[in-house]
């Protein structure tokens, strides 16, 4: 009787573990190969599990909400039809402590520990795992920072990554710290530190009460994380882009017409940025600490709407090595990705600058906040025609120009204004100098 062990995929550059959100089969359930068996979740990106076997899902070793390293088996299944109350061999997970067997006995679904490596509850039925709680006693946090810590598990437990995160970044504040002697661990702020004590909300009558879905408290968190990070700083340029207008009106039909899809102004943004990144290596960069990190890829994040409402940020990896036509396809796929809820974890990761296109809310400016860890962040304004001052060899006159915002916000510890404010003015000069001649 042959048994398959299900492990948790591999889910892109750098992710060492996922969530699982839930189970789509039961146990004793028949299963064919490719079935989904499972929803597992990342930083960003929720995906399904499928089985690469067909048989009778014999067992799970996790549960809803449990946080999985990649790797580790998460399920046994039968591929033939025997009795499932059968046992299987035990699977190897990581404990905090050691390499321990779990029993995959059908009839007991949960990990099978000592009483000293069971999770801690406190008064408020806050549940710290075992290893968040090792993890916090090595590095000599209490349970006053531990509860300031901002979880994004299920039912906002903290996750490793969160205490990590924590760590790292409280020792970064405190070596910054011209007088570390009078530094308190417990008021020290942090990326996911929130205070124990919101101000309190008196609703009224009519008030309806909405319960952040996951996806948003892991905005909020990134969001609050950034500007408690980087001193943003934010410059502005206006860019007579009529040029750009004028080929974009005349090659989207034929690109509509050759390749069955819209061409928008996205990748013409993209390809500017990429030209202007040349000229600026030093936007394209990130902060470890007192360690500058200067990117050799330029991976271009672009700011997307999912079905839900909230933004997501497909990356363009490699843009500098592609063509006008490269970049316009791979911005459609990935904004169609996005709508269709079809991301892949591995689609979101490596951004080394970010663009978003605030245009297309019909605003014309906006101040962004960086997308960690970069340091830098262009938000593209609406396209407007407005009467401008032109040069001409016969004196100035007004005419009727396309006009369009840019704003830069950039991290303030690492990048000055001649540099933040360089970068956005040669983005503008790019566009503002399209070549109409452009083939795409």
């Amino acid at each position: 009787m042959a048994e398959f062990q299900l492990v948790m995929p591999k889910m892109g550059e750098s992710i060492a573990e996922a969530t699982i959100i839930r189970w789509l089969k039961n146990e004793g359930e028949k299963i064919e190969a490719e079935d989904a068996l499972l929803e597992i979740a990342t930083d960003k990106v929720d995906s399904e599990v499928p089985t690469p076997k067909g048989g009778i899902l014999g067992k799970k070793l996790f549960k809803d909400g449990d946080v999985v390293k990649i790797g580790e088996v998460v399920a046994i299944i039968y591929t033939e039809e025997q009795s499932v109350i059968q046992e299987s061999k035990p699977a190897v997970i990581e404990t905090p402590s050691q390499l321990k067997e779990v029993s995959t006995e059908v009839t007991h679904s949960t990990v099978q520990t000592d009483s000293s490596e069971l999770g801690v509850k406190t008064s408020d039925n806050t549940f710290y795992s075992p290893l968040v709680l090792s993890i916090a006693k090595e590095e000599g946090i209490g349970m006053v920072e531990l509860e300031s810590i901002y979880g994004t598990g299920k039912d906002n437990r903290v996750t490793k990554r969160d205490i990590l995160e924590f760590i790292e970044t409280k020792k970064s504040r405190i070596s910054t710290t011209p007088t570390q002697a009078e530094i308190k661990p417990i008021v020290v702020e942090t990326a996911h530190v929130i205070t124990n004590k919101p101000i309190e909300i008196i609703s009224s009558g009519g008030d309806e009460i909405i319960e952040m879905d996951r996806m948003r408290k892991l905005i909020a968190n990134h969001m609050v994380m950034s500007v408690q990070t980087s001193p943003h700083v934010t410059s502005f340029v206006e860019a007579d882009v009529t040029n750009l207008v004028l080929w974009r009106n005349k090659m989207k039909d034929v690109f509509k017409k050759r390749e069955g899809e819209n061409l928008t102004f996205t990748p013409l943004f993209i390809n500017a940025v990429v030209k202007a990144i040349k000229d600026f290596p030093m936007i394209n960069i990130s902060l470890d600490g007192d360690k500058i990190i200067k990117r050799k890829a330029i991976n271009i994040g672009m700011a997307a709407a999912l079905p839900s409402g909230n933004l997501i940020v497909p990356v363009i990896k490699n843009a500098d090595t592609k063509s006008l036509y490269g970049l316009a396809k791979e911005v459609n796929q990935l904004a169609n990705k996005a709508r269709t809820n079809k991301l892949l974890p591995d689609d979101i990761q490596g951004g080394t600058y970010t663009l978003t296109n605030v245009g297309t809310f019909g605003n014309i400016s906006g101040t962004p906040i960086i997308n960690q860890p970069q340091v830098a962040i262009l938000a593209t304004g609406l396209i407007q025609k407005k009467p401008a001052v032109l040069e001409t060899e016969f004196g100035d006159v007004i005419a009727i120009r396309h006009m369009m915002f840019l704003s830069h916000s950039y991290d303030h510890r690492v990048v000055d204004g001649a540099l933040g404010g360089g970068f956005v003015r040669r983005v503008a000069d790019y566009l503002e100098n399209w070549d109409l001649k452009t083939e795409i």
